[in-house]
């Protein structure tokens, strides 16, 4: 029997670890895909940036993140505001309404992962996130290097 081609693993992979973050975000009743719980992490670690950075940073399309973004806001999540030196570009930043919701993503999203990685040491963990980490940067670097061409 032949091994599974690394690339269908890790798709396959991804496409299950999302199913069951997705699940467990149904479970805990955030009301949120897990799109929308990732917009929230990503603005709330890089507070203040502008919409299209935002998308860039979270490796996703704008007008993904616009959708995202307009529920959100919605929601009372998030706030766009016009970007003091550009007033085309959108700043995004968190409202006080959804900072006790980051906790329980936060808490919600770590009990998948612990499930997922059920079985895997601490140094097994840091070496697959280097790897993952490596994998990234290359195909990103790839990916500017057809944008230059």
């Amino acid at each position: 029997m032949s091994e599974t081609p690394l690339g269908f693993l890790l798709v396959e992979v991804a496409r299950l670890y999302r199913a069951r973050t997705e699940r467990a975000f149904e479970q805990a009743g955030l009301g949120l895909t897990s799109g929308e719980a990732r917009t929230l992490v990503y603005a709330n670690q890089r507070p203040g940036l502008r919409q299209g950075a935002l998308a860039e940073a979270m490796n996703v399309e704008p007008m993904t993140l616009v959708a995202s973004l307009d529920r959100l806001e919605t929601l009372g999540l998030v706030r766009r505001e016009p970007d003091p030196s550009d007033r085309r570009a959108k700043l995004v930043t968190l409202t006080p309404a959804a900072k006790p919701l980051m906790v329980r993503i936060t808490a919600t999203a770590a009990a998948a992962r612990a499930e997922v990685l059920a079985g895997l040491s601490e140094d097994e963990i840091a070496m697959f996130r280097a790897s993952l980490e490596h994998m990234r940067d290359n195909l990103v670097r790839a990916a500017r290097a057809l944008e230059d061409a």
